[in-house]
């Protein structure tokens, strides 16, 4: 870096996107929680496990080609034009691996390029821990593992090189619009979710013998509470990982610095910072009067809030956040249970409905409430419209959610490794580790009182 104030730029910007790291870890702190609170108690170590070692695969396949794909993918590829090259981000890269940087590298790219990395990868276990809480208690711990190597490591990084990047083709051509990932991660990730729930079938006594679906309620709500304000915590460091802090928004005619959003668009923290305190109001408010007082989905209303809302919570007013958010609300839990009884769909924790329906809603309404706005600060690309944030939305939850999601599932299905057996999701996931568990502590008491005997 050449000069103080380049060196100052770099450094506080590596540090900014080192901390919503360290922020959007308690998504994944929440997730566990919370889909621990909702099992029953015969199936808590393995939903734990599940969720956890998705760290490590999705950590490891998306430092070998997510990353990649971001960067390669964004003209399609074949869309409007081939891969692009990404030198930084194959993992052979020395800019992978510790560097300084120098005269070479006048954007501090070395520095950044780990912290950039390390955030999209946060997003990355996000989307695969999404699905994890909708197929507890019956799917196999390593057919959820293929399928979140799949989601989190492929499906959602090639949509956030379409719709997430600032030159991906679904900006330049549709003039999509999602500041903050209403489908780019959560609509997929529901639809994808839903695609698998579709093959996997519902748990045993979910539904009675006319079709009449029965309440699997959470077993410790007090877990299901915490989760889900780490959750909201976490969030927050997403929100603030979907921003640039400080860029030159007028390099080309001028020197203006400001944050910006993904698309590198000026806005302010401020301002998103209202609007998601907002739309998480709006969100509680809704859920808590369409579930009728209902704690679980009151709680999980705010979460859909934030969501449905997010898509253009750059460009919001405050106001329209909060009512965005509530109406989103409304449409995802009637869509839950609309779902639930004409499709006898089993979606354990409302996954689908709190990321995929409340997504989808807020990308379509982004393009109705923001019509005519600049989808991007490129110039020649498409302004926000209704028929570009519905092609959007339909691409986020159907093409690269629900039909992967459904594909894959029915793969793994027919080779016998999707469902855990009958016996098995009867006596609970954990029956190994209880009866192995006991045994020991048997043993350990029958040691004692033989010590006791021979005193």
């Amino acid at each position: 870096m050449d000069n103080e104030l380049s060196s100052l730029s770099v450094i506080f910007t590596e540090f900014y996107y080192w901390i919503t790291v360290v922020l959007m870890f308690f998504i994944h702190v929440g997730f566990c929680m919370y889909e621990v609170g909702v099992s029953r108690h015969k199936n808590h170590v393995h939903t734990l496990m599940k969720n956890t070692m998705l760290i490590p695969l999705v950590t490891i396949t998306f430092f070998f080609f997510g990353w990649w794909i971001y960067f390669a993918f964004p003209n399609g590829p074949g869309i409007i034009g081939g891969l692009v090259e990404a030198p930084h981000a194959v993992a052979w890269s020395e800019l992978m691996g510790p560097h300084l940087g120098g005269a070479g590298d006048p954007g501090g790219w070395a520095r950044l390029n780990g912290v950039f990395w390390a955030a999209f990868l946060l997003f990355s276990w996000t989307a695969a821990s999404i699905v994890s809480g909708s197929v507890i208690e019956r799917i196999r711990s390593s057919a959820f593992w293929i399928l979140a190597i799949l989601i989190g490591s492929v499906f959602w990084v090639i949509d956030a090189a379409w719709g997430w990047h600032a030159e991906g083709w679904m900006v330049q051509v549709l003039g999509y619009h999602d500041a903050y990932a209403s489908g780019v991660i959560h609509a997929i990730a529901g639809g994808f979710a839903l695609g698998v729930l579709v093959v996997l079938g519902p748990r045993i006594g979910k539904f009675a013998a006319d079709g009449t679906p029965r309440s699997i309620n959470p077993r410790n709500p007090w877990l299901v509470t915490i989760g889900l304000f780490l959750i909201y915590t976490g969030f927050w460091g997403f929100y603030v990982a979907c921003n640039v802090p400080m860029w030159d928004v007028q390099s080309g005619d001028g020197v203006f610095y400001s944050a910006t959003n993904i698309y590198l668009a000026p806005t302010t923290l401020s301002a998103i910072t209202v609007n998601f305190l907002m739309a998480l109001a709006g969100g509680l408010l809704a859920g808590y009067l369409i579930s009728k007082g209902d704690a679980y989905w009151t709680y999980s209303a705010g979460l859909a809030g934030i969501i449905a809302a997010s898509a253009g919570n750059d460009l919001y007013h405050p106001v329209q956040a909060m009512l965005i958010a509530a109406l989103g609300v409304v449409f995802m839990y009637k869509m839950h249970y609309w779902v639930e009884r004409r499709f006898k769909v089993d979606d354990a924790v409302g996954a689908v409905a709190v990321h995929g329906y409340a997504g989808f809603f807020g990308v379509v309404v982004c393009g109705f409430v923001l019509w005519g706005y600049p989808s991007s600060p490129s110039e020649g690309f498409a302004s926000i419209n209704p028929l570009g944030q519905i092609a959007g939305a339909l691409i986020m939850f159907g093409l690269l959610g629900f039909l992967p999601g459904w594909v894959a599932a029915k793969i793994i299905h027919s080779l016998g490794r999707l469902r855990i057996p009958r016996e098995i999701e009867l006596a609970g996931l954990d029956y190994g580790t209880t009866v192995d568990r006991a045994a020991e502590e048997q043993g350990i008491i029958d040691a004692e009182r033989e010590e006791v005997g021979k005193m």
